[in-house]
Formats: C-alpha cells, sequence, structure tokens
C-alpha cells in the first residue's frame, strides 16, 4: 500500500523569529531601567538605602556646619593663656582675607567657579577624557565639591556603607555624596559664603588649618596682609600640604608657587611681568608652629583641662573640636607675682641647698643620720617608665641593658643659669642623678569667699617637671597640720586662753591590741616647763602641747575635724596626727582648709573654672560658688585669733614676716610654718583678710633633704617665698588687694582669748632701749596686740 505525497500547499506554517525585535524591546527595557536606576540612585545614596552607601550630611548639617575650632583658655581679668584643638583653626570673614587669595584659589582650582552651581562639567569631561587617554586632564572637583568634602569628611570610615568599602564603586558613591553636597551648598550659600567656609576650613600643612593659622604659621602676618607670593604659596599647598611644604620640601614648594602665579596669569589676574617677577622671588618664611595645646606651659592648665574634659564628656561636648571659650579664676598679674616668688627664691635656695651638701661631700639623698643612700639613683632607675623600655627590649641581656644606661648623648636638661635650659652629655643615669639634686616647690592662693584660685604654680618648670605639686604632689604637712588640733579643741569647749605645760611628757595608747608609749621631743629638744596659753603654744609651734592636747581631744576627733574643713587625704588617728605624721596631704586641701577659719566657718569649695561659652559668645554653663558651713563662727574666728599669734606672740615661728614689707595700713597676716622631722618638707600656710596662700618646698624624693633647721625649716624654705609674693601683690597698683585688719566677728565671742603670755624680760645686759619702753612694747605684746620681731 503505497503513501500518499504530501503537498507542500498542505504543510503546517512555521513562525519566522523576529530577532531584530526581541534586541529592541531588551535595549529599551534596558534603558528604561537604567534611567530608573540612574533617577533613583540619587535618592538612594541621599537617604543610604539599607546602609549600602554610608551617612551624607542632614540638613541641619548643611544648614550649620560644624567647622572643627580650638576653644580658648582666659583668665579672671580677660588674658588668654592657651588654645586646645586638633585642627588648628581660628576662623575670619573673607573682608579680612588678601584679595589675591581668593584670585590664586579660583586660578588653581576652580577657574569656572562663578559660572557652576556646583558641578562643573567641562572639568569633569575633561578629567575622564586624561584618565581615558593615560593622561592627566586636571581635578574634576570644584570648590564647592572640595569644600563638601572636607567640610563633611565623606570620605571617613564612619560614613561608608557596605557598597562603598568595594573598590572603585566606593569611589562612585564617595564622588555622588560630594556632587549632591555641592549642589546643596551652592542652594544655601553665596559664592562668597563658599569661598570663605574654604579658605578657613582647608588644612595648609604644619598643623595649620584654615588661612589665618595659614598665615601666622607661615609669615607670621595676618590673613589679610598676604601678598601674591605668599599667597600663591598657601594655595599651592593645598594640592598637597605635606609635598609641598616651602618649610621642608623648598623646592618642591617653590614649583609649586610658580605654577599657581603661571594660573593666575592665564586667567588674567596677575600681568604676565609681575608673574615672571614673582617666579623669581626667593621662599621667605617667618616659620612658627603653635602646638596641640597653645599657649605658656603651666601646671593650672592641666587642672583646667581635666576639669572641662570631664565636663565635656557628661555634656556632649569636645574640647577640641567645638570653639569654647573657658573663662578660669585665675588672675594673670597674681599668677606672674607667684611665679616671679617661686623663681627668686627657689634659685637662690638650690644654690644653698647644693653648697651644703657639697661642703660634706655627699649627695642628698641620705638617711635619717646623714649618711648618703648607696646605690639610690641605680634602684631610682628601676622605677622608672625608660628602664621598663630598655628592660624589655634588652630582656635576657642585662650586659646591652647596662650598656644602654650608660651610654652619654646630649641632652636638653633644666638649669637655674641662663636662660633655663642648657645642653649636656649625659647617660640615663647621669641624667636622673642631675635631676634628683633639685629642690621642688608648689603654691597656691585661694579667695577664702568665693572659693576662687586666683595663682597656682606646681613647680619649677612645666616643660622639665611636669609633676604638679599643688593638686598631684602629697606630702607630710609637718606643724601645719597642728591649727586641726586646735580647732578641735576650740569647738569642744577649750579656749585660747587655756593652758598646758611645756614638759617632757608620755602618751600611752594601744596599737593593734598592744600598749605602746610615745614620747613627743621639741624641736630644739628642750622644755621650758613653762604653763602655756594655747594660742602661745600654737604661735611657737611647741611639739609637748600639741601632743598633750591631741590626746585630751582625741586623735580620731582630730581626723574628723580636719576632714571637716576640706582635708580629703587619708588620715591615720594616731597620737602624732598633730605634729603632721598622721598622712599626706596636698596644698590643695590645706588651702581649702585653711580657707574655712577666714570664711567664718564656711568650707569654699575649690573652683577653676567660672564659665564655658560656645564659639558664639553664649554662656553654657556656669559655675557658682559653693560653700557649707563645717564649724561655728566664733570657732572660725578664734581660729584666726589663733594664726595670728605667729606674728604675735613673742617667739611666733611667723616672723621671720618682719623682713618683707607687709605692715602698713595696720596690715595683718596669720599663718603657721610647717616641717617634716627629717627637714625634707616645709610649708607655708598664710592668711590675710583677702587671700589664703600655701607653699610647700621640698625634694623629690624624701630621702632629698637638708639636714639642719638651721636651712630645712618651712620658716626658712617656704615662708620667704610667701613674703615675697605677698609684697608684689600689694605693691601692683592694677591688683585690688589692700593691706588691713582681719574684720571684727560677727557674733559674740564668748570665750577668752585676749590672754597674758608669759613672755621672758630681757637681761640687763641685753638692753639697748629705755627700760620704760621694752615693759611698754611687752605689755602691748602680752595684750596681743602689737606684733614684735625677734629683735625685741
Amino acid at each position: 500500500m503505497s503513501v500518499p505525497k504530501t503537498s507542500k500547499t498542505n504543510l503546517p506554517a512555521v513562525p519566522v523569529r523576529r530577532w531584530p525585535n526581541i534586541l529592541s524591546r531588551t535595549l529599551w527595557g534596558l534603558f528604561v531601567v537604567g534611567v530608573g536606576i540612574f533617577l533613583l540612585y540619587p535618592i538612594l545614596v541621599s537617604m543610604n538605602f539599607l546602609f549600602l552607601f554610608g551617612k551624607s550630611p542632614s540638613l541641619e548639617e548643611l544648614e550649620n556646619p560644624k567647622v572643627e575650632q580650638p576653644s580658648e583658655v582666659f583668665t579672671a581679668d580677660g588674658v588668654q593663656i592657651g588654645r586646645y584643638f586638633r585642627e588648628n583653626r581660628y576662623p575670619v570673614p573673607l573682608d579680612q582675607m588678601s584679595p589675591w587669595l581668593v584670585k590664586a584659589l579660583i586660578a588653581t582650582e576652580d577657574v569656572r567657579y562663578h559660572e557652576h552651581s556646583g558641578i562643573d562639567p567641562k572639568a569633569i569631561a575633561r578629567a575622564l577624557a586624561g584618565v581615558a587617554t593615560g593622561g592627566s586632564g586636571g581635578g574634576g572637583s570644584t570648590i564647592t565639591q572640595q569644600l563638601a568634602k572636607n567640610l563633611y569628611k565623606t570620605r571617613r570610615e564612619e560614613n561608608t556603607g557596605a557598597l562603598g568599602r568595594v573598590p572603585l564603586v566606593g569611589t562612585i558613591i564617595s564622588k555622588t555624596k560630594e556632587w549632591l553636597t555641592a549642589v546643596e551648598l551652592e542652594r544655601r550659600y553665596t559664592k562668597e559664603e563658599i569661598l570663605r567656609l574654604y579658605l578657613n576650613t582647608v588644612e595648609y600643612g604644619s598643623q595649620a588649618y584654615g588661612i589665618k593659622v595659614a598665615a601666622k604659621t607661615f609669615y607670621s602676618t595676618s590673613p589679610d596682609s598676604l601678598t601674591a607670593e605668599q599667597s600663591a604659596m598657601l594655595i599651592g599647598m593645598l594640592n598637597n600640604p605635606t609635598a609641598y611644604n616651602p618649610k621642608f620640601h623648598p623646592v618642591a614648594a617653590r614649583k609649586r608657587r610658580n605654577l599657581v602665579l603661571t594660573r593666575m596669569g592665564q586667567a588674567g589676574m596677575l600681568p604676565a611681568q609681575e608673574v615672571t617677577a614673582l617666579q623669581q622671588q626667593p621662599i621667605v618664611l617667618r616659620y612658627q608652629v603653635e602646638k596641640h595645646v597653645d599657649g605658656p606651659e603651666t601646671y593650672f592648665r592641666g587642672a583646667v583641662s581635666q576639669f572641662v574634659n570631664d565636663w565635656c564628656k557628661k555634656n556632649g561636648y569636645d574640647m577640641y573640636r567645638d570653639g569654647l571659650r573657658i573663662y578660669t579664676t585665675i588672675d594673670s598679674r597674681m599668677q606672674e607675682h607667684a611665679e616671679e616668688a617661686v623663681q627668686k627664691r627657689m634659685k637662690t635656695l638650690q644654690r644653698t641647698f647644693d653648697n651644703f651638701w657639697r661642703n660634706r661631700g655627699k649627695n642628698p639623698w641620705v638617711d635619717e643620720d646623714g649618711n648618703e643612700i648607696p646605690n639610690f639613683i641605680e634602684t631610682q632607675m628601676k622605677r622608672t617608665d625608660q628602664y621598663k623600655e630598655l628592660a624589655e627590649r634588652y630582656q635576657g641581656r642585662p650586659d646591652l641593658l647596662d650598656s644602654a644606661l650608660h651610654r652619654k648623648r646630649p641632652m636638653k636638661v633644666f638649669t637655674w643659669k641662663g636662660d633655663g635650659d642648657t645642653t649636656l652629655v649625659m647617660s640615663p643615669l647621669d641624667s636622673l642623678a642631675y635631676y634628683k639634686h633639685f629642690l621642688h616647690a608648689g603654691l597656691m592662693t585661694m579667695d577664702p569667699f568665693t572659693g576662687h584660685i586666683k595663682a597656682w604654680v606646681g613647680g619649677l618648670n612645666y616643660r622639665f617637671f611636669q609633676y604638679d605639686h599643688v593638686k598631684q604632689g602629697k606630702r607630710q604637712p609637718g606643724s601645719t597640720f597642728k591649727p586641726f588640733v586646735y580647732l578641735t579643741a576650740l569647738d569642744n569647749g577649750y579656749s585660747p586662753c587655756d593652758r598646758i605645760r611645756d614638759e617632757r611628757v608620755t602618751i600611752k595608747y594601744v596599737e593593734n591590741g598592744k600598749d605602746m608609749e610615745w614620747q613627743p621631743d621639741n624641736v630644739t629638744r628642750e622644755y621650758t616647763g613653762s604653763n602655756m596659753t594655747l594660742r602661745h603654744a600654737m604661735a611657737r609651734s611647741v611639739n609637748s602641747v600639741t601632743a598633750q592636747l591631741t590626746e585630751k581631744v582625741g586623735w580620731e576627733n582630730v581626723v574628723k575635724y580636719a576632714n571637716k574643713v576640706g582635708i580629703r587625704s587619708k588620715l591615720l588617728p594616731v597620737p602624732s596626727i598633730g605634729l603632721g605624721s598622721g598622712g599626706d596631704v596636698s596644698v590643695y586641701e590645706m588651702v581649702n582648709a585653711y580657707s574655712t577659719f577666714v570664711n567664718q566657718g564656711f568650707r569654699p569649695e575649690p573652683l577653676l573654672v567660672t564659665r564655658i561659652e560656645d564659639k558664639n559668645g553664649n554662656v553654657i554653663v556656669q559655675f557658682d560658688p559653693q560653700q557649707k558651713r563645717v564649724i561655728p563662727t566664733e570657732t572660725a574666728w578664734l581660729m584666726l585669733h589663733m594664726l595670728k599669734g605667729g606674728m604675735e606672740e613673742y617667739g611666733g615661728t611667723s616672723q621671720g614676716l618682719w623682713e618683707y614689707e607687709l605692715w602698713r595700713r595696720n596690715n595683718q597676716i596669720g599663718g603657721k610654718t610647717g616641717t617634716t622631722s627629717n627637714y625634707s618638707d616645709g610649708w607655708y600656710m598664710g592668711v590675710t583678710k583677702d587671700l589664703v596662700t600655701g607653699v610647700w618646698v621640698g625634694g623629690e624624693d624624701r630621702s632629698i633633704h637638708f639636714f639642719r633647721s638651721q636651712q630645712g625649716e618651712g620658716s626658712r624654705t617656704a615662708l620667704p617665698i610667701f613674703g615675697m609674693y605677698m609684697e608684689k601683690l600689694y605693691e601692683d597698683p592694677d591688683l585690688d588687694i589692700r593691706m588691713g585688719p582681719f574684720p571684727q566677728p560677727t557674733v559674740k565671742i564668748s570665750k577668752k582669748y585676749n590672754c597674758v603670755t608669759e613672755a621672758p624680760r630681757p637681761r640687763r645686759e641685753e638692753l639697748a632701749v629705755d627700760t620704760i619702753v621694752v615693759d611698754n612694747l611687752l605689755e602691748n605684746l602680752n595684750s596681743g596686740t602689737v606684733p614684735v620681731p625677734d629683735s625685741l
């Protein structure tokens, strides 16, 4: 059976694929998607879609850009004493900048600046063409884009999203954010405002941010005084502040400056002849770099920065960024007088100290018997960071460690000769021994009524000795602690006229369950047998009377009262606490405690900062005086009366002050000397009707000290600093610090305080004046009304 043939005309139709139509539809689809992405992409970037693109500037940040500015510190009398910054910047208006700066900037960075709205398509096209051909078509960023990058840190890690970490993609996203931000800046600011922001924002090298600091750093001038050549140099540095720094790379910097001058000529901003003439000029700098903490190196600046930093952390501010204006309680004139007094006295005292030990053929580190401590420097070296670093580096190689410790090299060290420093060839051990020979000092003055700290000298020279002996350093206070014993007594029934005999006594007490005995010695090792008033005993600093009184009132109570009036350091309730051996204290604490006596029983809180303002001068916070009543008014006044005894009682330990010009207009000063048992610490606490001042003098270590009372007592080390200082304060016509007596008590004094003191009658052969005159003087002395010097 045959199969019939099928005709071609009867076959089913096969569809024909139209490839051109499919391709066309695909391309159109891709085009639409591309357009959509192109249109949506800026929106996605600006909103940081799914955290892919990173943070962009907010509307608030665009309208109120935060430019890092230094915070400034001022004294109470308006003197700027320092600045704190990470980026040293001080913004100035555009009209206070040289016109050459703007011309150089536009000619070099953005010649069509006034024609675009933040993005320059021609510049972008030129840059892309340069990349495509392997050459350089110049930068495509406008001034506004560069401002966006610098102002908002668009490329910082914290502003980078997930896609921003992908190579090339991250660059595209960053550029996009800069374009978008530039357009927004152009919408919100005029061209002049953008130029002002730019020139105040960019880095010029050598830690100089902003044109004012740059002009000062490189040329020691102001922005409005910059010449065309200087402007070209500074603008040229913006491309690479390190590579084109004229201080360190003068050849490269000159080439870059000349290129800027050429472009200024091409842009018609300088005649060709002037361009050529300026390009021939050498680089002439007046270079001076400001450090991150600019201003005089003083000890109280550390206390200020610590206080303000703590406040900033709690309140969301940054002292190194926010341009704060910090006003301190320090008076610059009093501070200068304090520093001068410390320098003058310590220079003389150091000479005496060096001669004292040189004549004995010993170093000043000695034990209680005056014998030099063996291997003292080697032992001290092992406690230093330098030794620990070397020991780590040469671990297991003691020979190399020893060699490093003895290796000599030139070192700049502190000296009292010349300008305060000199270069010596020393090893680390030599250097340590050299510095251990120095005596140190600390001084603080406070207004007892407000708590305002008016002067703070923490040491000899902050550059070389950064340890602060006002608040950081703590030492035994010696006899300056005795007033707290008498305070305890006066507040618990005793009066200044009560009497205790000056005699050798044995104090019995229990320690750790054991019966103990202590026999206090007077400084002279002598006992008069006199039945002394408490005022006379404190004035003459008689140990035996103080020890007996301590036993009567209880050493635990002495600790309690010391804490009440301002001593915060740990104190041990021991029988000898009244002689200053109950614990270490600071000058800061002692001044605070003595201020309670002057302030009628109110303990003032020491205050170093009065207010903080923002960069626009608005007060952010004000710190008002704080005080608390801790002892009755009567007790406080009686303590002042006791402290005046150092000048008014026969043989009072403050009478070295008679050498100074402090006694016009019936002036009164109260005070107390203090000396530790081995003469390692000398103190003087002085009070007037307006001020309380504490002074400490001693070695860096307790083993470094004088060995005799003739040189080492507080009356010979610390008291002269107080005397010189107060002389300067009273003599300064710009200071409203006047002499005068303490005010009369504001309450009725119920206790007897005008006592009769047993003054020894002068021997006949010592009488150099009429006996009637002597008797009159002694009578006035006994009444406590007229202070007299030791010579009478």
